[in-house]
């Protein structure tokens, strides 16, 4: 019997983790025949749990989305407590990482009826975490939404508003999903664009899953935090100018990696380069990767273009003049 308990566990807990599985993953998973899965799908129909199966090769076992809050686990006022301080937890990062939180408020509102739900979202348009007030809002649907494709590796499609005010269509292989200076970014492969693109959440409307699945593409930990990290410091700046180098746009990709989002191609020898800081000498800085060796020209304006000139003009007198004296020499 105590064999059979810790199989049920274990089964709930996979169908918890993923949105279906087939019989045959989960009998390689529990080390069980199909029948024994089936046989165990239905003690746990029997406790309460609302499981839903599809026959042929497409079908499988998923939880109900909807469903009533699963017995002995939380009563209604526990659900909804929790789930409203998972989205406190994931927006201040209070726990070990997004994803963490992510998951299990994944798990918690894939079970939560309707009405438990309807109570989870009006609470938390109401509580305001300190600090995050001057961010955009994020929806939590949409949230969680993003956070199950990445977790079950889906294809999806949504609506995306650019800073300028673009609308366009996506269709995304979504990779991860992480807060990042204020705002949430998603990380996913553009199939349209076929590269790597960072998506505010808040600017994401009308996801839609499309039950397709994917081979999630090689990124490293390194990577996806380069990314986000480049999306975050992706916004209009004070100071902003373009650089167009002498060298093509992919020679230009593969020199700067994640930090040459957002270069295009002028012509097929030159690439135009966006370059922005609270001031002229982040822009300076931006300018010091160019490649050695490769001639650009820059639009920066006035009066940042003079006091840049100023700046240079006696770094390069300083460089040629003769050093200056030691101490031990005076």
């Amino acid at each position: 019997m105590a064999e059979t308990i810790n199989r049920a566990l274990q089964l709930l807990n996979l169908l918890q983790a993923h949105r279906q599985w087939t019989g045959m993953e989960l009998s390689d998973r529990l080390g069980v025949t199909e029948r024994t899965v089936r046989r165990d799908i239905e003690r746990l129909r029997e406790l309460g749990y609302r499981i839903e199966s599809a026959p042929g090769v497409a079908g499988g076992y998923r939880l109900e989305a909807g469903s009533a809050v699963p017995p002995l686990l939380l009563t209604d006022e526990e659900a909804v407590t929790m789930a409203i301080g998972l989205r406190v937890a994931a927006t201040q990062r209070l726990v070990h990482g997004p994803e963490t939180t992510l998951t299990a408020l994944a798990k918690l509102e894939q079970v939560l009826p309707a009405a438990l739900r309807r109570r989870v979202n009006a609470l938390a348009a109401v509580v305001q975490p300190i600090g995050i007030g001057t961010s955009p809002a994020v929806s939590p649907d949409i949230l969680g939404e993003l956070a199950l494709a990445c977790r079950d590796h889906e294809r999806i499609r949504f609506t995306y508003t650019s800073a300028a005010g673009e609308t366009t269509p996506r269709r995304v292989e979504p990779h991860a999903l992480a807060p990042a200076e204020r705002h949430w970014y998603l990380l996913c492969w553009d199939l349209e664009r076929e590269d790597w693109r960072t998506f505010r959440v808040d600017r994401l409307a009308d996801v839609q899953h499309t039950r397709v699945l994917f081979e999630p593409r090689p990124l490293t930990a390194e990577e996806t935090e380069d990314f986000f990290r480049v999306a975050a410091t992706w916004v209009r700046q004070p100071i902003e100018t373009d650089l167009v180098m002498e060298l093509p746009l992919e020679q230009m990709r593969a020199h700067f990696g994640q930090w040459g989002q957002g270069a295009t191609e002028e012509t097929p020898t030159t690439t135009r380069w966006p370059v922005g800081g609270a001031d002229f000498r982040e822009t300076m800085y931006g300018m010091s990767w160019i490649p050695a060796g490769v001639a650009y020209a820059t639009d920066l304006a006035e009066p940042a273009r003079g006091e840049l000139r100023e700046v240079l003009s006696r770094m390069i007198a300083a460089v040629d003049a003769a050093p200056p004296a030691s101490r031990e020499d005076s």
